[in-house]
């Protein structure tokens, strides 16, 4: 793979990392023989370990799912080691991921194949704001390393186009991705980012904030704002 010229640094990709051939393939396992979640909005499988999207870690409560056939030939392998959670995502025109960067205690390497229709994948420096836009095109491995790996967030933005730098907008058709995570061995990270690494973070006592979390928050103070009506209101309007 060959590093992109661009900041953040750490970003490679291999175009035709597979063939048109194989990549229709592949789509069909997709399409045909894969059981996806009943519901709309972006869709997620998952082989190895099973990405936790409430902590962003692991589940430990779901065992180790072997992969399959078909996904063995296109694992990477980074020092000899394959991945140890593969996920398989669908996103329908219109669908995107948040600003987020993988768990810097839990995960090192991360790699991304794609497949389908392109995107462009935005990754951001929270500290400067700086932005830079990565067309993810089909049949493309890419590797995020270095500071893009861990000092920038990506995204993928929630909209239906993609404007190109000539100007050219884009429709967003069906894309599919298979995202490979290997573990952090020791389970933490020395990268010393107090802003993205939750290792630095809890060095300092700062408590991740996760998803879940500011959920309930918003739930208690929810209740606890509830407009209680009195007794004689409610009684005046029983029927």
């Amino acid at each position: 793979m060959e590093e992109l010229p661009i900041s953040p640094s750490g970003v490679l990709m291999q175009t035709n990392f597979i063939t048109p051939a194989h990549e229709e393939k592949l789509v069909h396992i997709f399409q045909n023989e894969l059981e996806w979640p009943d519901r709309p909005g972006r869709l997620s499988l998952h082989y190895g370990y099973t990405f936790s999207y409430k902590t962003f870690g692991i589940d430990e409560n779901i065992p180790f799912k072997p992969f399959p056939d078909w996904l063995v030939p296109l694992l990477p392998t980074t020092e000899g080691r394959q991945p140890d959670q593969v996920c398989l995502q669908h996103y329908a025109p219109g669908t995107g991921i948040p600003p987020h960067v993988d768990t810097h205690s839990t995960y090192d390497q991360l790699y991304a194949l794609s497949l389908g229709a392109p995107v462009f994948m935005q990754f951001r420096d929270k500290v400067s704001g700086e932005r830079t836009d990565v067309d993810l095109v089909p049949r493309s491995m890419l590797q995020m390393s270095g500071d893009s790996r861990l000092h920038w967030t990506h995204s993928i933005k929630s909209r239906k186009t993609d404007t190109l730098s000539d100007g050219t907008v884009r429709l967003r058709q069906d894309r599919w991705s298979i995202t490979y995570r290997w573990l952090r061995e020791g389970g933490e990270c020395e990268c010393g980012d107090e802003n993205l690494c939750d290792t630095a973070q809890s060095r300092i006592g700062v408590e991740r904030e996760y998803r879940w979390k500011q959920y309930e928050s918003d739930a208690k103070k929810d209740e606890e704002n509830k407009v209680t009506v009195p007794d004689v209101v409610q009684k005046d309007h029983d029927v």
